[in-house]
This record gives structure tokens, C-alpha cells and sequence, in this order.
């Protein structure tokens, strides 16, 4: 019979994946690999002695989960891929060390039980991607920002147009009435150009697999909304968040992040100038709430129970004439059913809009 301890023996001691096997009665590790030091600074044999250290620097904020997946190993289940912050020591700018642990808990022959596992550094992995989320993140409030800006010239120069158009209809001038007939096509395309670029960077954006991670909720949703205020004076409307400096959930960040971009672009659509759009951030036991709300033209009545059908009859230009496609709300509701969430509006005609996303608080494995 083929020793398959053996076989796996140089990958175990060359890899860059610390393997271990812990034993919990005597809270001893009794095998390490070689990339023990190179993982956690530390020789192998060393291990055992060193985990209280190692453990005292798991970053506070990750405590609570750290300890939930624990309860979960210690019931039998298979703790897959639980990324844990490690803080730096003597390190300032308090840096921080990302771990990646999977482990089971085993029953040997002997009726001894064991823990397994392997832990790797993604560091490097996970600075990368938060790198580029908050690319991904800056670049959709870019271009939601950017679409009202070019698109608000082109539809003030249609308007005008339009403006002159009636005025001088009695001069029965053909070349006039031609050359403004070309400017209200033409800003009309351009404005199309514009909501049709950033719409279908919405639909690439959501049209991929979902990625949950561990994410902090309420930091991605202040900076989102910093980045709109950084642009107030451009938008003519005031942001502002309202709710705590952390809460953290486990979801598709950039689908997620791109859920309440649109549901704020909805807002700066049918907000009038000076209008202020607000989120809030609230959880209880049961649930995570969040809140988009805004002091905008509403939504009538008859529109609301249609709203986030595909291609529904609900949508309807902006306050500037800003196109819509009416699939926006249709996938929006998809992406919050998608992390087990529901989505709702309130809203009065003339009295504002506020549209509401809860998420179950005990999330599925």
C-alpha cells in the first residue's frame, strides 16, 4: 500500500504553506513544516511556545470571527480559507500580516483528536485587492459623477435649443430650424453616449461570480459617500452617512459597493438642486439595515409595486433628462437577494425616496 505521508512529505517541507497538526488536550502542536518561520517568524519547534504570542496579536477586529470559526472546528466542521489579521509588532504604522487558514478537526485511530491544517501568508494577495477595490470603487463613483457633468451641458444646450427652435419658427427659416434641429440630435446622442457607457459598466461589473469576503461594511460606505461629497459643489446636492465606524459582513464588495452607487446615482437623478441624499447604516440581532434616502421629486404610487421588474414600465428620464434603461433596479434587487438580503422604497411624491436593504445578520456558511 502506497504511503501517501510519504508522497507528500517534500511538498510539506519545501512549500511555501506551513502545515501543522495541533493537539487540543495538550495544546501542543506537534508537527510543523518547515515553512513555519518564513509564515510566522518562528522554527517549528518552536511553535508551541510561541502561540499565545500569536495569538495576542490577532487584529481586534477580528476576534469575534476568529473565535466563531473556531466553535465551528471544534464541532466537527471544516473551517475552509478564514483570513485572520495579524498585527505587526513594534510596527508604527500598524501594519498588518493576512493569514489564511483551512483546518479539520480528526479522530486517529487511538481515539486521540487532532487538528490539521494549513495556514498561508496573503499579504501581498490581499493588499493587491484591496488595492484594486478601491480602484474599482473610486472608478464607478467617477463615473457616475463625470456622466452628471457631461451630461448637463449637453442637455442645457438641447434645452436652449429647443428654446430657440419655438422662438424663431415664424422666420419659417429652414436652414435655422435645421442647424437647431441638428443640436438637440446631437446633445441627445451625446447624453445617450454618456448613460450608455456607464451603464454598461455597470452590467460587466455584475455579470461576473460572486466573491464573498469578509468586508467592513460601514468604512466602504463613508468613503463612498466622501468621494460624492468631494464633488458636492459640482452635483449641487449634499451627501452625508450616518451610522457607525465599523460593521463588518461578509459580502461581493464590488458588486455589493455597486448596489448603492446606482442607488445613489437613482437619487442625484431625481434630487433637485440643493437636495440632500443620505445614507444610514443600522444593525440589530436580527439583521444589518441599510438606508439610502433622499429629499427628491418621489416616486408615485402607481410606479413603486413595478419598480424592480426587469425593463419596467416604472422608468423615467431624470430631472436633467438623464436616459435610463429601467434594468438598473431589476439587477440591483438580484445582487441583494444574491447575499440572502430584500430590498424595498418608501416613497411620496414630492416628499423624497428612501430605499431599504436588510441582510440577514446569521449568514450561511
Amino acid at each position: 500500500m502506497l504511503d501517501f505521508a510519504t508522497l507528500f512529505r517534500p511538498l510539506a517541507e519545501r512549500g511555501q504553506l506551513l502545515y501543522f497538526v495541533y493537539h487540543p488536550e495538550s495544546g501542543r502542536v506537534v508537527y510543523a513544516s518547515a515553512s513555519c518561520q518564513s509564515v510566522l517568524g518562528v522554527e517549528p519547534e518552536a511553535l508551541t511556545e510561541a502561540l499565545p504570542s500569536i495569538v495576542a496579536r490577532v487584529h481586534p477586529d477580528d476576534i469575534s470571527y476568529a473565535q466563531a470559526r473556531l466553535g465551528h472546528l471544534q464541532q466537527g466542521r471544516f473551517v475552509e480559507d478564514v483570513e485572520l489579521r495579524l498585527e505587526k509588532p513594534n510596527d508604527p504604522e500598524g501594519g498588518v500580516q493576512w493569514l489564511c487558514i483551512t483546518a479539520a478537526r480528526v479522530e486517529h485511530e487511538s481515539g486521540t483528536t487532532y487538528i490539521s491544517g494549513t495556514v498561508a501568508d496573503v499579504t501581498r494577495n490581499r493588499e493587491y485587492l484591496e488595492n484594486a477595490d478601491r480602484f474599482n470603487t473610486k472608478k464607478n463613483t467617477t463615473l457616475e459623477i463625470l456622466s452628471h457633468d457631461l451630461a448637463g451641458p449637453f442637455i442645457m444646450i438641447k434645452q436652449v435649443a429647443g428654446f430657440v427652435s419655438e422662438k424663431v419658427e415664424e422666420l419659417n427659416d429652414s436652414t435655422i430650424n435645421e442647424l437647431l434641429m441638428v443640436m438637440q440630435t446631437t446633445c441627445q446622442d451625446s447624453i445617450n453616449m454618456i448613460r450608455d457607457f456607464v451603464d454598461t459598466e455597470f452590467l460587466e461589473s455584475v455579470n461576473v461570480q460572486m466573491k464573498p469576503e469578509r468586508t467592513n461594511l460601514a468604512e466602504e460606505l463613508r468613503q463612498l459617500i466622501e468621494q460624492f461629497q468631494s464633488s458636492e459643489e459640482n452635483l449641487s446636492k449634499h451627501f452625508a452617512y450616518e451610522g457607525p465606524e465599523q460593521l463588518y459582513y461578509s459580502l461581493d464588495k464590488n458588486k455589493f459597493m455597486q448596489v448603492i452607487n446606482n442607488l445613489l446615482s437613482n437619487s442625484i437623478k431625481f434630487t433637485p438642486d440643493g437636495g440632500q441624499i443620505t445614507i444610514y447604516l443600522q444593525e440589530d440581532a436580527q439583521e444589518v439595515q441599510i438606508r439610502v434616502v433622499d429629499t427628491g421629486v418621489g416616486i408615485p404610487a402607481a410606479l413603486q409595486p413595478v419598480l424592480f421588474e426587469r425593463f419596467t414600465p416604472a422608468r423615467r428620464p431624470g430631472l436633467r433628462g438623464e436616459k435610463t434603461t429601467g434594468l438598473g433596479m431589476s439587477i440591483i434587487k438580484a445582487i441583494v437577494e444574491l447575499h440572502g438580503g430584500r430590498i424595498w422604497v418608501e416613497s411620496a411624491e414630492e416628499q423624497g425616496s428612501t430605499f431599504f436593504i436588510a441582510l440577514p445578520r446569521e449568514q450561511p456558511e
